[in-house]
């Protein structure tokens, strides 16, 4: 992973504080077991300060997938707070997580104090984990890290994604200021097969360049690992997804990524959601069924 100038300074460097008397942190722990039946179950819930889930919900049947709501009921990401969020996915286990809104990440306070955020994912070998939340929204002035590791057994299969969008410019409040990064970490069987590190800095020419972020407010990853036939998922792809110069599809290191960038994030939510319906049944053999909490 090559490093990038202007990153985020760790907390407590020049410029940054984290004070540990006004730091609130939460973690969840969730693991998912297979029973003899084929039936995927929530075995362990574990949660410390404001991260929670719903119950379990089995609207594809019983032996399909499980789904959960990660709940977060703060509903933002302030300056000191600092969340994880651990899943694992058992053999044989099936698991779909989303959130029933969009993550908020608000205003760093006067000192600068950061937030950071991290998520490991889990997967054992035939199991399948789809990470489906919802969009994260960057308000201006935000300061903070979010961090993505996902580990995969050798025959784990993951689909999953992150839409960001910085500011809100309906509002007329862009993101003209604070700074961001992200980090994914994706493993299989040890080996790393995807590193990234992406600071989002509005004062930088980079946040602005075409060989940047393009003045772009709204951006898109998603990830498909365990694909039995990877060309024809980007076959069907491009030609199931609608025509745009905002997002591309490649496939490194057995990963299929497709990007967005672009203005809008319900186009981003759409391109991200309308792709899940193309992938799903290529990686998990059975059609996408919505979860009920992002129409509500």
């Amino acid at each position: 992973m090559t490093a990038i100038p202007h990153a985020i300074p760790s907390p407590g460097e020049s410029g940054h504080r984290f004070d540990s008397e006004r730091r609130w942190a939460a973690s969840l722990e969730l693991g998912f077991d297979a029973r003899a039946d084929g039936h995927t179950r929530l075995a362990r819930a574990r949660h410390q300060g404001p991260l929670r889930v719903q119950r379990p919900f089995y609207p594809e049947g019983g032996a399909e997938a499980c789904h959960v709501y990660l709940l977060h009921p703060p509903g933002g990401v302030v300056s000191g707070d600092s969340l994880n969020i651990d899943v694992e996915v058992s053999a044989g286990a099936r698991a779909l997580l989303t959130t029933p809104a969009a993550n908020k990440l608000y205003r760093a306070d006067s000192h600068a104090v950061t937030w950071e955020q991290n998520t490991r994912l889990r997967v054992e070998d035939d199991a399948i984990l789809e990470w489906l939340p919802q969009e994260t929204i960057a308000f201006d002035g935000s300061r903070g890290r979010q961090t993505t590791t996902i580990e995969l057994s050798d025959q784990a299969r993951c689909l999953g994604w992150e839409v960001l969008a910085l500011g809100r410019p309906a509002s007329d409040l862009p993101f003209a200021s604070g700074c961001l990064e992200q980090r994914f970490h994706l493993t299989r069987a040890g080996r790393p097969l995807w590193l990234e590190r992406q600071p989002l800095e509005p004062e930088h020419p980079r946040f602005g360049g075409y060989w940047g972020q393009g003045g772009a407010t709204v951006q898109a990853s998603l990830w498909t690992v365990g694909l039995d036939d990877a060309d024809d998922a980007i076959t069907a792809l491009r030609d199931g997804l609608t025509a745009s110069s905002r997002w591309a599809v490649t496939l490194r290191n057995d990963v299929l990524l497709l990007r967005y960038l672009g203005n809008s994030r319900n186009e981003a939510w759409e391109l991200c959601r309308r792709a899940w319906e193309i992938l799903r049944p290529r990686l998990a053999g059975r059609e996408a069924r919505e979860p009920r909490i992002w129409r509500t």
